[in-house]
């Protein structure tokens, strides 16, 4: 009865620390479109083990305004590990969102001078979605979406490949 016992919470323990909880994303993708002025424009992909590329043209990381930005080569490819921390909070701001219910489309181009946004994710499930947003303002959740991935940019330790 003791081995039959012993073997029993050995089972168990082993199975509470070999489970891991699975993203139900399993990539997430933001790209910040150009404006007339000096939006900053990229593109940042995360994966489901939390690795991330940033593809970075202009306006990310230079702290001047000026229009000279575009004649300088793009700024460059960047990778890391989000921090889990960080992570969880994307997570949950997409979770609150209800990634499957948002428009595939979002804003009026009766302004010229907006930059464009898109969020592409790719579930677990094998299913997608895909939003534009002209002029970033599709909702307040989706704004506060817009924002991480604004501040993953400067609280991330990126590492240039090229």
């Amino acid at each position: 009865m003791k081995y039959l016992l012993s073997l029993f919470a050995a089972v168990l323990l082993f199975s509470c620390s070999t489970q891991k909880s699975q993203s139900k994303y399993s990539t997430i993708e933001y790209e910040a479109g150009a404006c007339f002025g000096f939006c900053p424009i990229y593109k940042m992909t995360i994966q489901a083990d939390r690795t991330a590329v940033l593809e970075a043209e202009h306006f990310n990381f230079s702290k001047g305004t000026s229009k000279d930005e575009f004649s300088k080569p793009r700024e460059g490819t960047f990778t890391t590990t989000i921090k889990e921390a960080d992570y969880n909070k994307l997570v949950t701001s997409l979770n609150d969102l209800d990634v499957k219910s948002l428009q595939d489309k979002y804003g009026s181009r009766n302004v010229s001078d907006m930059p464009t946004s898109y969020l592409r994710i790719k579930l677990a499930d094998g299913t997608s979605k895909n939003t534009e947003d002209y002029g970033k303002r599709g909702s307040e959740k989706l704004m506060k979406v817009y924002q991480i991935f604004e501040d993953l940019k400067q609280s991330q330790q990126w590492t240039k490949v090229k």
